[in-house]
């Protein structure tokens, strides 16, 4: 699973609309989502930093709802975007996801242990395990 790191407003528009999962690395004002979400018409995640989460508007947070799109605080631990555009999520994690699921874990279990031990956002684990089972 991958990640699309986006580090300026510019960028928006130089996305591919299939973009699913995209981590905003600067602080994004209404219409940067809206366009955001116009570009890519797929998008299903949008993660932000914890200090810019607190800071996205209510009327974004209903519009996202509205459209079924998540809004999710998180980060992209060691990532370096001149390296490659996307953070990609290691299949062992994922791995580790189903067969704590199929142990029978629970979805808070499981967030809470993977999380710990990857640096994913609980969150995003959470994603991870509603997509997965679904496929």
């Amino acid at each position: 699973m991958k990640i699309r790191v986006v580090s300026s407003r510019e960028e928006i528009f130089t996305l591919n609309p299939n973009e699913r999962i995209v981590h905003l690395a600067f602080r994004p004002s209404n219409k940067d989502i809206f366009s955001l979400v116009e570009n890519c018409p797929k998008i299903e995640v949008i993660q932000l930093p914890k200090s810019y989460r607190r800071t996205v508007s209510k009327s974004i947070e209903m519009f996202l709802e509205m459209q079924r799109i998540q809004l999710i605080e998180g980060d992209v631990w060691g990532h370096r975007k001149d390296i490659n555009e996307y953070y990609r999520i290691p299949s062992s994690i994922i791995e580790e996801i189903r067969e704590l699921k199929t142990e029978g874990k629970s979805t808070e279990a499981i967030e809470e242990k993977v999380s710990r031990e990857s640096k994913l956002n609980p969150e995003m684990v959470a994603y991870i395990l509603r997509k997965d089972v679904a496929a």
